[in-house]
């Protein structure tokens, strides 16, 4: 792709940010198709992190990271932090646990001591086919509430996301996991939620949180905290279950 091969060419604290209008080769996880019609933002943020920084040193973080982002790009909104907008680890972004909103991807290169972090988000803001949109849920939030929020525009969100990420970034550089960490577990849709381990005849487990490098960690009776990580598993929400791949 054309970030991928100017990453490497600008200068080193020159940012570089594409935005697509809309997108047919897009890539998910696993090697998922994401396709992407207009009304959606979407976005590839370059970014360099120092290995040898907090988060250097964890960088499963910065999927979270770009997740809470989004979701406080509008709920940090005056007038618009109620709108129902949620994370779903490892990297979804939901109305309520309900719908998927948008999605984030991150790649990372190291050289030398440096990671240069590709970073891959949308975010349905004003196309209500095939799911629901963020316009959608201001919309709904205005009937129900009987307020005068106005439509947000996928500019504006990517610009607020943008800015919103590296302030997180540099919060997590200073005081590491524990300085977003309340953030992420006020927007997120897991707290003291069951689940099977395995399969749905699994032992029980509890999400308790994530653990100081992103992964999650479930209680299971009698076992103590133990930690999940994601791409061994896939985590099925419309089961409730986390099973080894």
């Amino acid at each position: 792709s054309l970030i991928g091969r100017l990453m490497f060419e600008l200068p080193e604290e020159m940012g570089l940010i594409a935005v697509a209008v809309r997108q047919t080769q897009g890539k998910g996880r696993g090697g998922n198709v994401w396709l992407s019609p207009v009304g959606c933002a979407l976005s590839t943020l370059h970014i360099s992190i120092p290995l040898h920084s907090n988060l250097g040193q964890r960088i499963p973080f910065i999927q979270h990271l770009v997740s809470l982002a989004v979701v406080e790009a509008v709920r940090s909104i005056p007038g618009y932090e109620d709108i129902e907008l949620r994370v779903k680890w490892p990297n979804d972004i939901y109305y309520s646990d309900l719908m998927k909103l948008g999605g984030v991807l991150v790649n990372s290169t190291l050289i030398e001591t440096t990671f240069h972090i590709l970073i891959g988000f949308g975010f349905n803001v004003n196309n209500s086919n095939p799911t629901i949109c963020i316009n959608d849920l201001i919309a709904k939030f205005n009937k129900e509430e009987g307020t005068e929020l106005k439509p947000l525009s996928a500019d504006c969100l990517i610009a607020r996301t943008v800015t919103v990420l590296e302030r997180l970034i540099e919060v997590f550089q200073e005081k590491g996991p524990k300085g977003v960490l309340p953030q992420y577990y006020k927007y997120w849709i897991h707290s003291g939620k069951q689940v099977r381990l395995g399969d749905e005849e699994g032992p029980v487990a509890w999400i308790v949180g994530i653990d100081d490098y992103g992964y999650l960690q479930v209680h299971e009776e009698g076992k103590g905290v133990e930690s999940v990580h994601p791409d061994g598993n896939s985590f099925d929400m419309l089961r409730n279950l986390i099973v080894p791949k």
